[in-house]
């Protein structure tokens, strides 16, 4: 049963929380792991995208395939934006290109996040169902008690504090279970690998080595936070459709200063991209820094499977599309070839003929 005190708290994304924490629930009951619970979470979750990124990668295929039929709207209707953009929407609607899945599946992985924060912010709702009356009177004894005991940045939602001082303050447990705030029950062990996934990693060496034990395995999450954010983000560099060809194109570029004039605007967008690519796993490492280590445990295991997911959608369809495409141009360029054989022959052939006649 799903407790109605955590139904009545007013949230927009109230229904995903509850969610959320009941999935979280199931599979901690399932393996009595924390951990494991959230890495099962974490795949399940970004394992119902993968048609979404399937699609996204497919609309994608059919976008460049479309190019060039693209660039000859844009010969059409030259500075006519509205009729090319008509056009375009036209063409990408007959061909089944286009659509929502590319802008849908960030906002979704986004979105995500949210639920995710809110369940290993708060555990003893979500996790162990103890009524937010019960979190809210155990916040006012701990703050009576002094503000040691649960610390100053407790709150409904955020009750990492009060997890710690059950786990670790006797007293104050005992006093909860004996007011009837708490159950024993209800006291889950938050634990991962003999890491505290309550425990937020230190990135101060002072903090750090206040207490190594606990801090120092810790900063296992910020690294392979890191690490593979920046492992995800080559991958899609690499594997994405054209990225052969952009290549050589911008080789050309260098060797040919007369082109890089043309080239200067989509210079500046990909500098623009290159920078917010490489702003993100910048990003993803402060917050792994103010976050419970939970969380940078989900986000570690979301980028594996992106990165699994990847790699699977480049070999069932980019690798293949890449290889038909490669084979049309090389068919092109030999039915070309030969024509231009035909065409050398033939102009000599005309030319014997007239040298026989003089």
């Amino acid at each position: 049963m799903i407790d109605v005190n955590i139904m009545l708290a007013f949230s927009p994304l109230e229904p995903l929380y509850i969610a959320f924490g009941w999935l979280t629930r199931v599979l901690y009951n399932f393996f009595g792991n924390y951990g494991l619970a959230i890495i099962m979470l974490t795949v399940i979750v970004r394992g119902l995208l993968i048609p979404l990124n399937i699609s996204s990668q497919k609309s994608m295929l059919k976008m460049q395939a479309l190019s060039g039929k693209q660039a000859e709207l844009q010969r059409k209707y030259g500075d006519d934006k509205e009729k090319y953009q008509e056009a375009l929407m036209e063409l990408q609607k007959e061909n089944g290109a286009g659509g929502l899945s590319g802008c849908l599946l960030p906002i979704l992985q986004l979105i995500f996040i949210w639920p995710i924060f809110r369940i290993v912010s708060g555990p003893l709702m979500y996790l162990s169902q103890v009524s937010t009356d019960n979190i809210n009177a155990m916040i006012e004894l701990g703050k009576g008690m002094g503000e040691k005991v649960i610390g100053p940045a407790v709150n409904t939602t955020n009750h990492i504090g009060l997890v710690k001082a059950l786990a670790e303050n006797a007293q104050f447990l005992n006093e909860c279970v004996k007011r009837g705030f708490v159950q024993m029950n209800q006291i889950v062990d938050l634990h991962f690998l003999g890491m505290d996934l309550t425990s937020t990693p230190a990135w101060n060496p002072v903090e750090i080595f206040k207490d190594p034990k606990t801090n120092l395995p810790l900063l296992i999450f910020p690294v392979l936070v890191l690490l593979t954010s920046i492992i995800s983000m080559q991958l899609t560099k690499v594997m994405k459709p054209g990225y052969k060809e952009e290549k050589e194109a911008k080789e050309r570029e260098k060797n040919n200063p007369a082109r890089k004039g043309q080239t200067s605007q989509d210079d500046a967008t990909a500098n623009t991209m290159k920078l917010m690519n490489w702003m993100l796993p910048g990003i993803m490492l402060f917050t792994t820094f103010t976050m419970p280590a939970a969380m940078g445990l989900y986000w570690v295991v979301g980028s594996i499977m992106g990165i699994i997911t990847q790699i699977i959608v480049y070999y069932m369809f980019t690798k293949p599309y890449e290889k038909k495409k490669a084979e049309i141009e090389a068919k092109k360029e030999a039915v070309f070839k030969k024509s231009a054989k035909v065409a050398t022959e033939g102009a000599a052939s005309g030319s014997g003929k007239k040298n026989k006649k003089h």
